[in-house]
């Protein structure tokens, strides 16, 4: 499908703008405390927050309660009024629900909500608890809640590289980027090893991983919220808080070598990996073949792939990347003479000029031009 180079309004982002300003007129907010792993202290600080906003005046209940109380809980506790979950005895297994129709009766102003991760008997009104979650946030009612990273689904295969171990119940990350504020409890690993009694079974190398991915998907939730202010108030936005790279590959680009960079580079960073190729007429057999086994290999490293059919290349390019967040941008040139294709040397200037606001990594062609 042609790329739409021109500046016209996009039915898709015209829709999310109008459910983004519905969803702020009549949901309530949702923060989440998110831990890098158990015991950093995610509970406590998600009652806490409780604690301070009802000094503050806020009508503020507990919906759930799954941690072990001890004494430092029961002080915070102490003054916050408990909405008391159903408890169902399931095939021999006991499980805590939120009493929503008490909490929707109720109507306070804030409801806390822990373990966002657990997942409600057969039969519940809602399956999940994020669930759960999102039906008292769709009735006007704030939500203050708290999970650990090895619940979110899309992080799984992450979470058991690094541990070993996946988990049963889960979050989708999409709800994860509903979030109107999220804050990752940072525990150093060290501090987080001697607080864990019973021991976590994990080193200090593989916390520092698990809290490096924590880090990076509250960087993702922060720059959704920041391009939904940009959309919501008409300014363009121009690159990404979270790191993206796009590789351009031509027939004669050494997609190798940049692909392979490329690959290395999202793999350090935890992003994602686009390639790029715009659509040329007359082209020959063999850079038709060499273009096709450039986009194969493209695909065998994971990257998501992209065609443009456009006249104005540099512009076309441009636009792909700033829509996409693009943050690192790897191009090919034939440095001596120049390659009249897809970037000739007056393109690839202008190409420069116009991505101020990412790097741009230019690779010689692999073979002379």
């Amino acid at each position: 499908m042609p790329y739409d180079s021109e500046h016209r309004p996009d039915p898709e982002k015209l829709l999310r703008q109008v459910q983004a300003e519905e969803r702020s007129k009549h949901w309530g907010r949702l923060k989440i405390f998110l831990g890098y792993a158990s015991r950093v202290g995610k509970s406590f600080r998600m009652f806490d927050e409780g604690r301070r906003r009802m000094s503050r005046g806020q009508d503020v209940v507990i919906g759930s309660i799954q941690t072990k109380i001890t004494p430092d809980f029961e002080h915070l506790l102490r003054d916050l009024e408990i909405i008391p979950s159903i408890k169902t005895n399931v095939a021999g297994r006991t499980y805590d629900v939120l009493d929503i129709p008490a909490i929707l009766k109720r109507r306070p102003q804030i409801c806390l909500v822990d373990e966002l991760g657990y997942d409600n008997p057969p039969g519940s009104r809602n399956r999940h608890r994020w669930q759960d979650v999102r039906e008292l946030l769709r009735n006007g009612i704030k939500v203050v809640t708290a999970v650990n990273l090895q619940h979110i689904t899309e992080q799984q295969d992450a979470i058991e590289k690094i541990t070993g171990k996946r988990a049963a119940q889960t979050v989708p990350e999409s709800f994860i980027h509903t979030a109107d504020e999220i804050e990752v409890v940072d525990l150093p690993p060290g501090e987080l090893q001697k607080r864990d009694a019973s021991g976590v079974g994990l080193d200090s190398r593989r916390l520092g991983e698990l809290r490096e991915l924590a880090l990076l998907l509250a960087a993702e939730v922060v720059e959704k919220q920041l391009q939904d202010y940009l959309h919501s108030h008409g300014i363009a936005p121009v690159g990404g808080s979270q790191e993206r790279i796009l590789v351009c590959i031509t027939p004669r680009s050494n997609a190798k070598a940049m692909l392979e960079s490329g690959r290395r580079n999202a793999d350090r960073f935890h992003c994602e990996l686009l390639a790029l190729y715009v659509q040329q007429k007359g082209l020959s057999d063999s850079d038709q073949a060499a273009l096709e086994a450039h986009i194969e290999l493209a695909r065998s490293v994971g990257a998501e792939v992209h065609s443009l059919e456009v006249q104005d290349s540099v512009t076309a390019i441009v636009e792909f990347a700033r829509a996409r967040g693009v943050t690192q941008l790897f191009v090919g040139h034939s440095i001596p003479g120049g390659w009249q294709g897809v970037l000739s040397r007056n393109s690839l200037d202008r190409l420069i000029n116009a991505t101020h606001w990412m790097d741009v990594r230019i690779f010689p062609h692999s073979v002379p031009e």
